[in-house]
């Protein structure tokens, strides 16, 4: 039982960590273009050799 009064915690504190880490990358554009890099898989770029 005294165990659990360290998990919790830590548990909470991962969440929030996680969390917050969203809000940051949605604040700094991450998930703007989703679909631009699923297409740029599909493109086919072969350089020409000078």
């Amino acid at each position: 039982m005294n165990v659990l009064v360290f998990l919790i915690p830590i548990a909470l504190g991962m969440g929030g960590a996680g969390l917050a880490f969203f809000f940051w990358a949605m604040r700094n554009g991450q998930f703007e273009d989703l679909d631009g890099a699923a297409n740029r898989v599909l493109i086919d770029e072969e350089e020409e050799p000078d």
